[in-house]
């Protein structure tokens, strides 16, 4: 069945991805649809053996309560974030620094945006601390494993 899915996600996931990293996050883009993509990020998470926690659909909440907060603007096309944890790397960082504490669960986000709808944007925070790095690590690897990238 794990074939199956990688090579369904492998027709539907523009394998050309590129990856950028700003200053408070890791980003990557690809050309695929909105949903593609998140169907691919959850099922990396699954895949690396975790649990999604809760999917924050953002953008819906954004779209639906602009009026409400005075705003005509439509920021997302499409925009989640995937909150889960692993309790191996957390007990692994936690182990180094207890205050790493503070970001768990970690988060993968996905959106789209209107000016852009041929891309799609996936990525994470940066953590600065040091302690940090099997986090990014192991966030890096759950992206690139969405994405197929090697």
């Amino acid at each position: 069945m794990k074939r199956f899915i990688g090579a369904a996600l492998a027709a539907v996931i523009t394998v050309g991805a590129s990856a950028a990293t700003a200053e408070d996050a890791h980003t990557w883009t690809t050309e695929d649809t909105f949903d593609n993509v998140t169907f691919a990020v959850q099922n990396a998470i699954i895949g690396a053996g975790l649990v999604v926690d809760h999917v924050s659909h953002t953008g819906d909440m954004l779209e639906r309560t602009k009026d409400a907060v005075g705003s005509t603007k439509t920021l997302f096309t499409g925009a989640d974030v995937f909150s889960f944890c692993s309790a191996q790397t957390s007990r692994e960082v936690m182990e180094a620094d207890i205050t790493n504490f503070q970001y768990c669960p970690y988060t993968i986000f996905v959106y789209q945006t209107p000016e852009d709808t041929d891309h799609v944007t996936v990525g994470f925070r940066s953590y600065d601390e040091e302690s940090m790095q099997p986090v990014t690590d192991m966030l890096t690897g759950i992206v690139k494993d969405a994405l197929m990238l090697d």
